[in-house]
């Protein structure tokens, strides 16, 4: 967690996406409904109107500064208030103020525009106050401690990990590197722009399992499959994650801003519990890049990957499907 030399409030801005509309290449203006961005997950879609002529969205923001922020003893002067989108893949940054909605109030609010250009896939949202302090302008007051995330090419307001399945022959790829795996039934790239598990069409039955249907033993197996290859999943990209990790000198890694970033603030919660997502990132790159503490750390990213496939839930299924049969069996 990075130390400042100057008090700061305690808690994070919270932001709220209010309304976001497309400019359409005729020059008309589409304003898309509220399933078009999702509070609970903190992201938007704009692929959601079905638009592929669409030239820049405006998204409606506000923000809600934490208490302190504005009180008249605070120790800055001149505050601002930035909403700041990153693209990881295009290298483009994006900020605007936000404008006080009161004079004396926490809110904040106003409008940014996302050019279709600039980007090709996801980029972060995130909002920063800053100020003068000590008569030094520009320092850090206080910001989110989770990044919205805008897609502009989903058609639903999603975050977290995405994965791409791609099922080929590992024997007859024209990948080369997947020959040596040849005995392998998947296995998870993620050195790709997003993620990508590649499943093994030589191995016998998988691809059947797989596409399974109905509710028979079959589909509980394919459940269990899922499962598996998800934990396996989650596991390869937190440990490609948390392997690039940029450090800043004196004050430690930050989070990317990619796919990679999701992953870490998806996971670090289960990793190190009890601690902000900063300090447990922390932690987990001095453990890496330290003398002791990675091994132990294994059952823990193994749990927080096992959490996120949902394989509790998936065995209690197949569990209860092999239980029904057996009674069956015996009627």
């Amino acid at each position: 967690m990075k130390s400042y030399p100057y008090k700061r409030p305690k808690q994070p801005i919270t932001v709220r996406v209010t309304s976001v509309s497309l400019k359409l290449d005729d020059g008309t203006r589409d304003q898309l409904e509220t399933t078009a961005y999702s509070t609970q997950l903190q992201a938007v879609a704009l692929g959601i109107a079905g638009h592929s002529d669409w030239v820049s969205a405006t998204i409606g923001l506000s923000a809600t500064l934490p208490p302190g922020t504005n009180a008249s003893d605070a120790a800055w002067s001149d505050l601002r208030v930035l909403a700041v989108l990153t693209d990881g893949e295009t290298n483009v940054r994006t900020s605007v103020d936000l404008k006080r909605d009161t004079e004396s109030g926490r809110e904040w609010s106003g409008f940014l525009e996302v050019l279709r250009d600039d980007h090709v896939g996801r980029a972060s949202l995130a909002v920063h106050a800053v100020a003068t302090v000590d008569g030094i302008a520009g320092r850090a007051i206080a910001e989110t401690d989770r990044s919205w995330t805008i897609d502009t090419v989903s058609d639903e307001p999603v975050n977290g990990l995405e994965l791409e399945l791609q099922r080929t022959s590992f024997k007859k790829s024209a990948r080369e590197w997947l020959h040596a795996y040849a005995d392998a039934p998947w296995i998870v790239d993620t050195s790709a722009r997003v993620p990508t598990v590649f499943v093994n069409t030589d191995v016998e039955g998988v691809i059947g399992l797989l596409d399974t249907n109905g509710s028979g033993i079959d589909s509980r197996v394919r459940d269990l499959l899922v499962a598996q290859m998800t934990t396996d999943a989650w596991t390869a990209v937190f440990h490609g994650a948390i392997g690039d990790l940029e450090v800043e000198p004196g004050s430690g890694p930050v989070f990317p801003t990619d796919w990679q970033g999701e992953v870490l603030r998806e996971m670090l919660p289960d990793v190190i519990p009890g601690v902000h997502v900063e300090e447990a990132l922390r932690q987990v790159h001095q453990r890496r890049t330290g003398d002791s503490g990675w091994v132990e750390l294994q059952t823990r990213i193994h749990y927080a990957a096992v959490r996120r496939a949902d394989a509790a839930k998936a065995v209690g299924y197949a569990i209860r499907g092999l239980e029904q049969m057996n009674r069956e069996s015996e009627t």
